[in-house]
């Protein structure tokens, strides 16, 4: 090739790189699987409802002029799954079930970050319920929250007990109408989350079954993602907000926040005791780390393959090449964190002892 071609080239690709990745939007739309509560509206769940809480996100943005919206969708994930088909979200929080489902029919997305991991699971009763466990649910009228990460522990569970949910008389209902739908008995059980021990503690409810300690196949996990084409137009952007629940994740990481974190996180109407006895027996640095370790894409892609064979979706889902790092490493270096959080394998322990902490700038409270 002649040296004018080669310019000519190099050129062309400047040009195709500079059109490609648009300097800034002029808004960012986030999406989360899950209503706020309260007027004004609150949302404080996990590490990036800490961010929102402090404003950490329109900070970031203001000295560009960009503007960041919210939109919280009671429907949760298969919500969020629509949202984004229609090209009305760039970001994502969502639960692994409805994201990887979504995957199987091609929206292209990218999982940045997690938000979540190990997020336990509960089996509650009317209080006087003759139904002393899972077993004892055949032919029962059950409350699961269909289309979401809920799904497919629950239906790992039943199997485990020779059941499915054709066994089951199987209701359709979102986490508020299981507690509303156990304290007026309009159903034998229902699958939830920590919530129901709220009403444990009032009489209303009692927990038959609990995932909490069991092994990690019976989780849930919750991840940020990004549309493919947003990540591709907009890459500083897109580490800019990966950057924020970095932040957060290490905010909520640190003993000296702990109280405040427990504080913000009972505003979401769960009592602290409540959340304390769901989260415990693992640090809030392990179980809100945003690395995409083995364990996390291990996770995927098991529920992939659940999804496939219990015929919820079609087609298989390659998952490894749906995890993009490289906004995330970029986000930990930039914050001072690398090495901050220890990676865990697939089978859930840690590859290596935990690295001292970064000296990490602090997020703004």
């Amino acid at each position: 090739m002649t040296l004018s071609r080669l310019l000519s080239a190099a050129v062309a690709a400047l040009w195709l790189a500079a059109a490609t990745a648009a300097p800034a939007p002029q808004t960012i739309r986030i999406g989360v699987a899950s209503p706020t509560v309260g007027s004004p509206p609150i949302f404080t769940a996990g590490p990036f409802g800490i961010a929102y809480s402090k404003g950490w996100l329109e900070q970031e943005f203001k000295r560009d002029g960009i503007k960041v919206e919210w939109f919280f969708f009671k429907g949760a994930g298969p919500a969020v799954n629509e949202a984004l088909t229609n090209k009305q979200l760039d970001f994502a929080l969502q639960g692994d079930l409805p994201s990887v489902v979504a995957r199987s029919v091609g929206l292209k997305t990218r999982i940045l970050a997690m938000q979540g991991v190990r997020t336990n699971l509960y089996l509650a009763v009317p209080p006087d319920s003759p139904i002393k466990s899972v077993a004892d649910l055949k032919g029962r009228k059950v409350g699961i929250f269909l289309g979401t990460n809920l799904q497919l522990p629950s239906d790992r569970v039943l199997a485990d007990h020779q059941l499915s949910e054709r066994d089951l008389r199987v209701v359709n209902l979102d986490l508020a109408g299981i507690d509303n739908a156990l304290i007026t008995r309009n159903i034998d059980a229902g699958f939830t989350d920590q919530r129901v021990l709220k009403l444990r503690d009032k009489g209303l409810a009692r927990i038959v079954y609990t995932t909490r300690g069991t092994a990690p196949r019976y989780t849930r996990q919750n991840a940020l993602l990004v549309a493919d084409d947003f990540a591709t137009r907009y890459p500083d952007a897109t580490t800019r907000v990966v950057r924020a629940l970095v932040r957060a994740s290490r905010w909520v990481s640190d003993p000296a926040n702990e109280a405040e974190t427990y504080r913000l996180w009972a505003q979401m109407g769960v009592p602290e005791s409540v959340i304390r006895e769901d989260l415990s027996g693992e640090p809030l640095r392990s179980q809100y780390s945003p690395l995409l370790d083995d364990f996390a894409v291990a996770r995927y892609r098991d529920v992939a393959d659940g999804l496939l064979a219990l015929k919820l979706v079609r087609r298989p889902v390659a998952v490894p090449g749906w995890f993009d790092r490289s906004f995330l490493d970029a986000a930990l270096k930039a914050e001072g964190l690398t090495g901050y959080w220890q990676p865990v394998n697939a089978a859930g322990s840690n590859v290596a002892k935990a690295a001292p902490a970064a000296k990490a700038s602090q997020a703004r409270s």
